[in-house]
């Protein structure tokens, strides 16, 4: 029997798992156009990405994408190490984002919102989650 109260605000932790479906979505979606597409009109002229590799960089996104993924997915179950993994995750992709902030800066600043929400709804609110998954 768990001594944590659920309340309403449960759905921050729910909300965070959505959050990191969508950052997954994205960081696949622009890993695999910096592989298969790096000459795009995209990344053409960007400053920042000039001095990396961007097929690197693309696999970099990629990687990051599939653990976002997973932190989602097992941030359902509301496991303790789960909301660790998610806020590391969330972690990282935020420094990968400001590392791409002079190339895209809105989307850099908007990204590293998303990560800081995730942040912000797992540390605060996660016991809550798995308080549900246990009931």
């Amino acid at each position: 029997m768990s001594d944590t109260r659920v309340t309403g605000w449960v759905g921050w932790a729910w909300f965070a798992s959505i959050l990191l479906f969508i950052g997954a979505a994205i960081d696949l979606f622009y890993g695999f156009m910096a592989i298969f597409g790096p000459d795009t009109a995209y990344f053409v002229g960007k400053e920042a990405l000039v001095s990396f590799n961007l097929q690197a960089w693309g696999w970099w996104s990629v990687i990051i994408g599939v653990l976002l993924l997973l932190a989602g997915v097992f941030l359902i179950r509301g496991a303790l190490w789960a909301r660790i993994f998610a806020v590391v995750i969330a972690a990282l992709n935020a420094v990968t984002q400001l590392m791409s902030l002079p190339a895209q800066p809105w989307w850099s600043i908007v990204m590293v919102t998303v990560d800081i929400l995730v942040i912000y709804a797992v540390t605060v609110h996660g016991r809550e989650l798995r308080s549900l998954s246990h009931s």
